[in-house]
């Protein structure tokens, strides 16, 4: 709806103003009349007409006209909208504008057009909530002052937009695959979301190595969603988990599409990542993991991505392949980095590697400084039960 909406009055806020006016006409009419046979349509429809009307008023229909796009062309772009499938992709790929920084563009498209809160992008960033906050206003103050149009960009401008686009939509789903806050160890509705916005990029480019990899990086690791909650609602760590219950057409799809993706040279960022869940999903059982393998990919995905969340996953694999002595020293060395200053997974590894070296008391620290930073209640309640059995 916002997005839809946003195309008419080319204005985040009173898109949203507009989109809030018809939620609140929903709960008068349908109260009265019955829901329509498609309240989506329906509530699109009030919203655009809210946010016509609204322009009317304001008479910004007249002084801004050519800035405009009220029809399903854009006079001559070289990408139909027919490749556009969905508003959202469409918009995500007019917010990832490069006059805007990356972070920016990724902050504003999540808040904006994938219906993640403040709160969850700022977690999907590593910052604070306020400082998001923030940074989502200055983005949209630059879009008004500078007059940054609303327009599907034209095929030879969507290479210069790729990357910030499939940060989006990883970022989407890594949010959705695990809630950073709340009583449900997933969101389906944001991973759904996100799957399709992956494979329609994949259509609309499917030349794009990196978009064929997102692609798969997606269908490999959603494959486990049936196995990562046992009977009792409680978490499942990888080791742990049925591997028979993993969704093998997803499998097999991610698998294929890696292929392609390494075969058309020197691989991106999510063509690795997507090669150390093809690792991962090649293995029938956690011994047979290829631990080795996942810390050369990580090396290179270190290279290619300097990042300390990057690093924390190749401590992790380091302490399976060389042992957790050798782990927890390539985690202690990034407790000084300040995004990991409060990211609970950096605990819990810790407490992990130090577990299996039988430091208990050690561990036991470390897996309830963990505890003290999730907020998701199904990995705290996973966290507190290893507490319990090492008392």
């Amino acid at each position: 709806m916002l997005a839809a909406t946003i195309r008419i009055t080319r204005d985040f806020d009173v898109a949203e103003e507009c989109v809030q006016d018809a939620f609140a006409r929903a709960l008068a009419t349908w109260s009265q009349q019955g829901i329509p046979a498609n309240p989506g349509a329906w509530l699109t429809t009030v919203a655009r007409r809210c946010a016509i009307d609204i322009g009317r008023r304001r008479d910004v229909a007249v002084r801004s006209q050519r800035f405009l796009v009220t029809d399903d062309s854009d006079g001559g772009l070289e990408v139909t909208d027919g490749e556009f499938e969905d508003d959202r992709l469409r918009l995500i790929f007019t917010c990832c504008h490069p006059s805007l920084a990356t972070d920016t563009q990724v902050a504003l498209a999540l808040r904006m057009l994938c219906g993640l809160s403040t709160a969850e992008v700022a977690k999907a960033f590593l910052v604070k909530e306020s400082a998001m906050a923030a940074r989502l206003t200055r983005a949209k103050k630059k879009i008004a002052l500078a007059r940054i149009p609303y327009r599907v960009p034209e095929r030879a401008e969507l290479r210069g937009r790729i990357d910030a686009v499939l940060l989006v939509i990883h970022l989407l789903f890594t949010t959705g695959h695990t809630s950073p806050v709340g009583e449900n160890l997933t969101q389906a509705d944001l991973v759904e979301r996100a799957l399709d916005l992956a494979r329609m990029l994949h259509n609309l480019l499917p030349d794009d190595a990196e978009a064929t990899s997102l692609l798969a990086l997606i269908l490999l690791t959603d494959s486990r969603r049936g196995a990562r909650v046992g009977s009792g609602g409680e978490f499942l760590a990888l080791a742990d988990q049925d591997r028979s219950k993993w969704h093998r057409d997803s499998i097999d799809e991610g698998l294929t599409l890696v292929g392609e993706s390494i075969r058309r040279g020197r691989p991106g960022r999510f063509t690795l990542m997507a090669a150390v869940a093809a690792v991962h999903s090649s293995a029938s059982h956690w011994d047979e993991t290829d631990w080795a393998e996942i810390v050369g990919l990580y090396d290179l995905l270190l290279e290619a991505w300097p990042s300390p969340v990057v690093a924390l996953n190749r401590a992790v694999a380091l302490s399976f392949a060389e042992g957790p002595s050798v782990g927890l020293a390539a985690l202690d060395e990034l407790s000084t980095e300040p995004q990991l200053s409060t990211y609970p997974y950096l605990a819990a590894a810790r407490g992990d590697c130090l577990e299996r070296l039988e430091r208990f008391i050690e561990a036991r620290e470390a897996f309830e400084e963990a505890a003290m930073l999730t907020e998701n209640h199904v990995e705290r309640d996973f966290l507190h039960t290893r507490i319990a059995q090492l008392s």
